[in-house]
């Protein structure tokens, strides 16, 4: 049996608020300390021969992907962007804590909407064609796809499920990275591997739960 080699990433560090304030999601670049986390994975994944570099087409990923792999054509898939989040302003107050902090928990709803905007059916919809066009495509071996951590969860639940299905408790710290191999069947060999805290000693919030104190700091 064959099977091929897909390390998947999540684009580094950003910041999506300025003092509580929401910025635009689609403009944010990596912040400086996403910047060095990007460079520890690159100097992980250093001198591994990617046969394609797969992003979204927001910034975040195309920036990541350069440092990862500077030589590489980048192939930007505006499918694989990020699941599109609403507008805060218009979440109830009341509820705005349980929007952030449960997003990404347990098997998440096909009807759940991501902070009040795109529904993970919507996503999964648009992110699992992507992937079978990838594996029906047999002219690459080795691939790196910088995406995001709704993508990644929604690609890494396909590959332990073989269904649809999001698994919101699977991490994905920024610029981790993932590998997987498939063929016929999926193999998952490692999972939200980071370069700069392999221990993850740093912390124990999920992803959701960070972004809610930088929206509102405690």
């Amino acid at each position: 049996m064959t099977r091929r080699r897909i390390y998947l990433m999540r684009h580094g560090r950003v910041a999506y608020f300025d003092q509580g304030r929401p910025l635009p999601q689609h403009d944010v670049p990596l912040t400086p300390a996403g910047r060095e986390e990007v460079g520890s994975a690159a100097a992980v994944l250093d001198g591994i021969a990617f046969d394609r570099v797969i992003t979204s087409d927001l910034p975040r990923t195309i920036e990541t992907a350069r440092i990862v792999a500077p030589e590489a054509e980048l192939e930007s898939w505006p499918e694989l962007r990020e699941i599109e989040s609403g507008r805060l302003a218009d979440i109830p107050e009341e509820e705005l804590e349980r929007t952030f902090v449960e997003a990404w928990r347990d098997v998440v709803p096909e009807e759940a909407r991501f902070l009040g905007g795109e529904s993970v059916g919507s996503l999964l919809d648009r992110v699992i064609p992507a992937v079978d066009r990838l594996r029906a495509d047999t002219d690459w071996d080795v691939l790196l796809a910088v995406l995001h951590g709704g993508v990644n969860r929604a690609i890494l639940s396909y590959a332990l499920t073989g269904g649809r299905a999001l698994l919101g408790n699977i991490e994905q710290a920024p610029a981790c990275i993932n590998v997987l191999d498939v063929g016929d069947d999926w193999v998952v060999r490692a999972v939200n591997i980071t370069p700069t805290d392999l221990a993850h000693r740093a912390g124990r919030l999920r992803t959701m739960e960070e972004l809610w104190t930088e929206f509102r700091p405690p």
